[in-house]
């Protein structure tokens, strides 16, 4: 090892012997963030932000349950965290005219669609989740993706490199679908998709069913695990 290597870690062991004492001791102003200079990445990392949208049509039902399961772990490490509910709004489809070229948004602005847009764009990491209608997301969430998929393809780069977690919620059957439509979405926009141990499905029909899935509780909960560790990463 060269004498610059050894000193640079026997000097990184100091700092960190001066870390632990200070925490130790109870020392103010101690910060492990100022003695070891961590990144500053690391420093903004509760500054990230989390995007979930639910494009369910009910108002706080059973996929708003399971997104804020997802939220509630992002929350635990520190993250910013938002959860729009597309129920009681309408989102107009695209009109193919391809106008936000070079404008970075929707030039339709007689919706909240452009409101939605700006937000995806400042996010780190963006969840999309729906309960599952004829097999597929509902109409309002699929409005919000060809939108969102013209004018990122007119504008590219606009969500590369960001994190995308897929939720669904059926009854019984269709929600493969559902996860398919969304995480086509995600991959097609260069963004990086966390899974969890299973996907990421629930089940249940009135509210406050799907909480009774243990086994879709905790998909939730581990995709939230799963997007806190990208995020770390990014």
């Amino acid at each position: 090892m060269s004498e610059k290597n050894s000193m640079t870690r026997r000097e990184a062991l100091k700092k960190m012997g001066m870390v632990a004492a200070g925490i130790g001791l109870g020392i103010g102003g101690v910060n492990a963030t100022d003695v070891l200079g961590l990144s500053e990445k690391e420093e903004k990392r509760g500054k990230m932000k989390v995007l979930a949208i639910n494009g369910s049509s009910r108002k706080d039902g059973n996929t708003a349950d399971m997104l804020n399961l997802v939220l509630g772990e992002l929350k635990k490490e520190g993250y910013e965290t938002e959860h729009i509910q597309l129920a009681g709004h309408t989102i107009n489809p695209c009109k193919a005219c391809f106008a936000c070229a070079g404008k970075k948004n929707c030039v339709l602005g007689n919706d909240m669609f452009q409101e939605l847009y700006q937000k995806m764009t400042e996010a780190d990491a963006i969840i999309l989740g729906s309960s599952t209608y004829s097999a597929d997301v509902s109409s309002t969430l699929k409005a919000v993706i060809e939108r969102a998929s013209v004018v990122s393809d007119t504008n590219p780069g606009m969500f590369r490199h960001k994190i995308g977690g897929a939720v669904a919620v059926a009854r019984r059957a269709g929600a493969m679908n559902t996860i398919d439509t969304i995480n086509h979405f995600f991959l097609n926009k260069e963004m990086y998709v966390a899974g969890s141990t299973y996907w990421n499905i629930a089940y249940g029909r009135l509210p406050g069913e799907a909480m009774k899935d243990e086994e879709g509780v905790a998909n939730m909960k581990n995709l939230g695990q799963n997007i806190a560790w990208l995020l770390r990463r990014i």
